[in-house]
């Protein structure tokens, strides 16, 4: 195992949906499940930073030279080698067998089980499919199961997610309800695999390891079909309507399957301690902001103040990107996971609405940089009138009164743009004028 675990150190460095970029990984070994066809299921533990984080990783045995050049892990001896497991179709089978019908390995201490998930009519997958890993995954490993040549059945798309943590997943969890409900704005579930482990200190846990829903071909994101709508100048406002109906639509949805609750003094410290460390950052890393620093803490002090609404499970990281537009469906949401840089426990716990309303206006503000337009004008107006459409389809379906001067959306939206301008230097610097200029807009100075 100490072979495998220095290949391993190696690799995972490499992967898109490795946490700690930077460090060198000191990995150790939480499960070992061996599976058929010569693979196994690693939960491999990483104590490069603390909390320590424990990934997944399917691996399997192959010969030398059989196996994709992005898979190969490293040599294991007598002419084989180790490979990552998604590109496998020895283990894909066996994913999707779990996931569709269900099966166990190991024991209930110390194993994993697949189950499947209450469907709607006519959202049964195939009996057999081929698999294809999804491109362009930041943090976990999506694989797209098509049904095979000559098979029945709708095709699946199955999150396995790398980073493990104990307790239900809020992708899991959230969407399985949502979908239980009969919302049309998430794909239908279709089943989940949960583990059960031993943690180094002798604590049994479990946790999520993967989850499938119905996958939508040849269908966009609503972050691509903005962006064209943008640059042909179409009205989207029926659109964007429509969208702000169905983010509401979630929240009804959420606020009456999951417990809600007055928010007291400790959360709302904790939202604005929140707000004031992303600030203290930015103010170190972005100059351009020393300017604006009073007139933000103000509108943050003035949310802080003002009334709040119960809290309640949200989305936690809601953008564009995060939306499909579907012929069948309308508008459906992903990825309830929230934001991966925020602690698991964070990310369970009911919060405040606004912040997924913020995290759609401020994605529609990014279309006004991302389209070419000679003087901005078309298209910054293109992005007000969605900003304005999505708002008033947000209200009707929430019945809740339309107010443009909420303090607390304005904080959100405020804090969100101060996030971006961290993003933006220190990756997109060209982009920086994006969240710059939303920030003029919501602490304007006198």
């Amino acid at each position: 195992m100490g072979d495998l675990l220095d290949l391993l150190a190696v690799w995972m460095p490499r992967q898109r949906w490795y946490g700690t970029k930077g460090r060198d990984p000191r990995l150790t070994v939480v499960a070992d499940w061996p599976l058929d066809d010569d693979a196994r299921l690693l939960l491999v533990r990483d104590e490069a930073v603390q909390p320590a984080i424990v990934y997944q990783v399917p691996i399997v045995q192959r010969p030398e030279g059989s196996v994709p050049p992005g898979s190969l892990i490293g040599a294991c001896g007598e002419g084989h080698v180790w490979a990552d497991a998604t590109t496998d179709a020895g283990f894909t089978d066996q994913l999707y067998a779990w996931i569709t019908e269900g099966g166990a390995v190991g024991t209930p201490e110390d194993g994993f089980v697949g189950f499947t998930l209450a469907r709607p009519a006519g959202k049964t997958p195939a009996p057999r499919a081929v698999a294809r890993v999804l491109s362009g995954e930041q943090s976990n490993t999506s694989l797209i199961f098509r049904p095979d040549e000559g098979a029945d059945g709708v095709p699946v798309i199955c999150k396995l997610f790398r980073q493990v943590n104990p307790g239900i997943n809020p992708d899991v969890e959230l969407q399985s309800a949502l979908a239980a409900g009969g919302a049309q704005f998430v794909p239908a579930a279709i089943g989940e695999v949960r583990g059960a482990w031993i943690t180094p200190e002798g604590v049994p846990v479990s946790g999520s390891l993967a989850f499938a829903q119905e996958f939508f071909e040849g269908v966009e994101d609503a972050w691509r079909v903005a962006l064209d709508a943008a640059a042909a100048g179409d009205d989207f406002a029926a659109r964007a309507h429509a969208l702000g109906a169905s983010v509401a639509g979630m929240h009804v949805a959420l606020a009456a399957q999951f417990p809600t609750r007055d928010p007291d003094a400790d959360d709302r410290a904790a939202v604005v301690g929140a707000w004031d460390r992303r600030l203290a950052i930015a103010l170190a890393e972005v100059p351009a902001l020393a300017p604006y620093a009073d007139r933000i803490r103000e509108v943050y002090a003035t949310a802080a103040a003002a009334p709040w609404p119960a809290l309640q499970r949200v989305h936690g990281d809601l953008h564009l990107g995060q939306v499909l537009h579907t012929p069948s469906n309308g508008w459906v949401l992903l990825d309830f996971e929230g934001e991966p840089l925020r602690p698991i426990e964070e990310r369970l716990m009911p919060d405040v609405a606004v912040r997924d309303v913020a995290g759609m206006l401020r994605s529609f503000d990014y279309v006004s940089g991302a389209v070419a337009d000679d003087d901005g004008d078309a298209v910054r107006a293109w992005v007000i009138a969605a900003q304005q459409a999505f708002l008033a389809g947000y209200a009707e379906t929430a019945g809740a009164q339309r107010t443009d001067d909420d303090p607390l959306l304005a904080a959100f939206e405020l804090d969100k743009a101060v996030y971006e301008a961290i993003y933006e230097t220190r990756n997109r610097p060209d982009w920086i004028g994006i969240p710059l200029a939303a920030i003029g807009r919501l602490a304007p100075l006198d």
